[in-house]
């Protein structure tokens, strides 16, 4: 290789290190990178920036509209409620739950899917008396198998379409050209986990009161000009609160517990208490009754308190509060929310509430304006998973986003035009129809993600321009000792290992042109090889780090770390395992 190769290689390994040991968003790694090999003269403008004109890349654009289009209009929350009904035992509430789920996540992204059913299956576990932690990860889990149903279930697969295309100038794959693969990979890990989940799966009830609710720590203080100065605890109506639990009083620097419901409350006085959500946002309407973790600024923002809403948000491992506790992390300065409530593997956080040190995979309860759910669609310090002051969903529009979805889905199956602008026409209709405002199409746009795709295109061009895919090739040629099958595999792995690590769509991309010379050189059938980096970037199962729907369900789940690896690194086995038979059963690798 000369210069320029070992400079891409150089480039893509620094990208790779940075994303697996550091915070940075994979969006500003990926655009670091396209902005190098731009410099240096690897690419030229036209070759670095074409992902941001890439037709798959476009397409996961539109199809996020088309999916706040169904989010919007209640659609989910049609199909959700005549689907779970009441079963009785761990194993049938599963199987009400992967029905609705691997169909949605087949035709729409996994995030909103995931976002909406969150809360629903929260109300719905303490309805049938099922531990949420038995019903999260296999909701997680299900989405992600219900994206390997069609080309437009995830991103991945379009982005490695697009990139297939735009490397090879061949028409790329059709709608269902993977379901061949999909539907006995998604049949299969459905079984396994029907069979072993209800057992591995923790159950997190303590069998107390509270045993089968998410706990939260709130702290709030007692406003020294409100009318609950001087009452006792019990006159308060603090005592027999339903779902939740006054645990101590701080008053002074010392701490009442057991507190006897004759005690009689103080000004400034903090209260510590454990409970649900809603319990919480049932004792934040009591009059007298303030957060305690920024009283100046609450109390200048008392005047416009009516426009202020309670979200529910997991934190992200890019959020830049991690690793600070919440007073020095300038929670309120920096995000304009007030954090009300923490809750962290399902146990109460002991200390004041100021001085816990946020972690990846935190719940919060917080306090702010409309306008942080807005940022938080571009900023994504958080992952929003119930905003409890959104808009009522359009109802009656509920059927014609169906209808939308399906004309979508016929015309690109049938080959009426292409999925590229079936999806716009989609999205358009959406919009036309009132499925969902211009507001939540624009909101719903993930430009992180479009961001990072796109500049990922970039890395995958220079590997394959610089002939450092040639040159991996080669190596994994001499690896495989010329063996098609070993070749297989070790393309799964390479893409397995690389999206446990880094995004899915940025593994597969850099896989995608090494996988190509691989095939070329060694005279294979490129589809095989290219079916199954789509596979092993979507089946992301072993860390709650891995796929972004995996953390989404990591709080509300109350999971521990070790939660995943028990499950999920047996699901990625046998995953990998079914994919690799069902690939190598339907397509001759030479």
């Amino acid at each position: 290789m000369e210069w320029q190769g070992w400079a891409a290689l150089a480039i893509t390994l620094g990208a790779l290190a940075i994303l697996i040991t550091t915070t940075l968003g994979a969006h500003l790694v990926m655009m670091g990178a396209l902005v190098l090999l731009g410099v240096l003269g690897i690419l030229t403008s036209s070759e670095a920036l074409a992902g941001f004109s890439n037709s798959g890349v476009i397409t996961v654009a539109a199809m996020f509209v088309v999916a706040a289009g169904i989010h919007g209009s209640g659609g989910i929350d049609l199909l959700v409620n005549k689907v779970l009904g009441n079963p009785k035992t761990e194993r049938s509430a599963l199987a009400r739950i992967f029905a609705p789920v691997v169909l949605l996540s087949g035709f729409l992204n996994n995030t909103p899917v995931v976002a909406t059913m969150i809360p629903a299956l929260h109300a719905w576990s303490r309805k049938i008396g099922i531990p949420a932690s038995k019903l999260m990860i296999p909701l997680s889990y299900s989405a992600i198998l219900g994206g390997t149903l069609t080309l437009i279930g995830t991103s991945t697969n379009l982005v490695v379409n697009g990139q297939y295309q735009a490397i090879t100038g061949e028409a790329g794959f059709s709608l269902f050209s993977i379901t061949l693969v999909g539907i006995p990979v998604t049949i299969a890990g459905i079984i396994f986990m029907l069979i072993f989940f209800p057992k591995w799966l923790p159950s997190r009830n303590t069998g107390n009161a509270f045993g089968n609710l998410r706990e939260f720590t709130l702290e709030v203080a007692i406003d020294p000009n409100g009318p609950l100065v001087g009452k006792t605890v019990a006159q308060a109506g603090l005592r027999n609160l339903e779902r939740v639990y006054l645990v101590e009083i701080e008053r002074g620097g010392t701490i009442v517990t057991a507190t006897p419901s004759e005690e009689r409350l103080k000004a400034n006085d903090r209260l510590v208490f454990a409970g649900d959500t809603q319990a919480i946002s049932d004792l934040l309407r009591i009059h007298g009754i303030i957060p305690s973790l920024e009283q100046d600024t609450y109390q200048s923002l008392a005047t416009d308190r009516s426009e202020r809403c309670l979200v529910e948000a997991v934190v992200s491992p890019h959020c830049a509060a991690v690793g600070y506790a919440i007073r020095d992390a300038q929670f309120h300065d920096r995000y304009g929310a007030i954090v009300l409530a923490v809750a962290r593997n399902g146990e109460r956080l002991q200390g004041n509430l100021s001085s816990i040190r946020l972690k990846a995979g935190d719940t919060l309860l917080l306090e702010s304006r409309p306008a942080f759910v807005s940022r938080q669609k571009y900023n994504k310090d958080f992952l929003l998973i119930n905003d409890l002051a959104t808009l009522q969903p359009r109802h009656e529009k509920a059927y014609i986003a169906w209808g939308i979805l399906a004309v979508i889905v016929a015309a690109a199956g049938f080959g009426v035009t292409s999925m590229l602008y079936a999806s716009l026409v989609g999205a358009g209709l959406m919009l036309m129809t009132g499925c969902c405002s211009v507001s939540q199409a624009e909101k719903s746009i993930d430009f992180q993600v479009i961001i990072t795709i796109a500049a990922s295109f970039a890395l995958g061009a220079a590997l394959q321009k610089t002939g450092v895919a040639t040159f991996l090739a080669h190596h994994l040629i001499e690896a495989s000792q010329n063996n098609p099958l070993l070749m297989l595999i070790l393309v799964y792995v390479c893409v397995s290992l690389l999206t446990e690590m880094i995004t899915n769509n940025a593994a597969a991309i850099l896989m995608l042109p090494i996988a190509l010379d691989l095939t070329s050189r060694a005279g294979l059938n490129h589809e095989p090889f290219i079916f199954a980096i789509m596979m092993a970037a979507s089946a992301s199962f072993a860390t709650p780090l891995g796929y972004q729907t995996n953390l989404m369900v990591y709080g509300p789940g109350n999971y521990r770390f070790t939660d995943f690896i028990k499950v999920g690194l047996p699901m990625n086995i046998f995953v990998g395992a079914v994919s690799l038979i069902t690939i190598i059963a339907i397509w001759p690798l030479s």
